[in-house]
């Protein structure tokens, strides 16, 4: 029986994208660079922030960053979202109902992202999600980040949730890949970042629509079987 329940933020609770593409557009502004399409940094999230801009550096400039500037726009990147981080991201749908009816049924649940602690928190309670989790984990928490397994074991930990009694819900390879990594069973939504990847190219438990749908499934009596757990289950 499913006991905890693993959540990633950006892509899968929180539309995060406009307030990132903000602050790396800021950034690029202040080197000099024109700005990316908002949907081009969206193929960037997923990470966390370094990777991010790395990657924005890199394609507005048609070169890899060098370390000495790398390093600056990233201080300068963490300035900008600081002010930005939260005023646009909104919950996708069926978030807050999904988690509201899983701790109604008593499940334990907790953020993992890539993130860290800094922007995650604010943006927590800038959104209103913070009060539904009994832990967060974020990249300033382990040593080696998603697609890692570490976040998710030390979620599971916090918790006191064995691997095989928590799923992970998220919306990417690294959600799908740590979590298998982990021993955790994991469910993939539709929407969110998947880095230019095909939702079918992701192998993971199965798909569903919204958390509201991932919450029936948790908490109906009898719980449902493995292979029966999504609603639309992967090929």
């Amino acid at each position: 029986m499913t006991k905890a329940v693993l959540f990633d933020l950006d892509g899968t609770l929180l539309d995060t994208a406009p307030d990132l593409a903000a602050a790396a557009n800021a950034m690029l502004a202040e080197r000099g660079f024109a700005p990316l399409a908002p949907e081009t940094v969206r193929n960037f999230i997923g990470q966390g922030v370094g990777p991010l801009v790395w990657r924005c550096l890199n394609t507005a400039a048609a070169t890899a960053p060098e370390d000495g500037p790398f390093d600056e726009a990233l201080e300068c990147f963490g300035a900008h979202y600081a002010r930005l981080n939260g005023g646009a991201a909104r919950p996708f749908p069926g978030v807050v109902e999904g988690l509201e009816r899983m701790r109604q049924a008593e499940l334990r649940l907790a953020c993992v992202t890539n993130k860290a602690m800094r922007f995650t928190q604010p943006l927590l309670e800038k959104t209103d999600l913070a009060r539904f989790f009994d832990a967060i984990v974020t990249s300033d928490d382990v040593t080696h980040r998603k697609p890692h397994p570490e976040p998710f074991l030390l979620a599971c930990g916090r918790l006191g949730a064995a691997p095989s009694a928590t799923i992970v819900i998220g919306d990417s390879a690294n959600d799908a890949q740590g979590a298998r990594a982990a021993g955790c069973r994991v469910l993939l939504v539709p929407y969110g970042y998947r880095e230019g990847r095909e939702l079918r190219e992701i192998e993971c438990d199965g798909v569903v629509a919204s958390l509201v749908h991932a919450a029936e499934s948790l908490t109906q009596s009898p719980p449902m079987a493995a292979n029966r757990f999504s609603l639309e289950r992967k090929t």
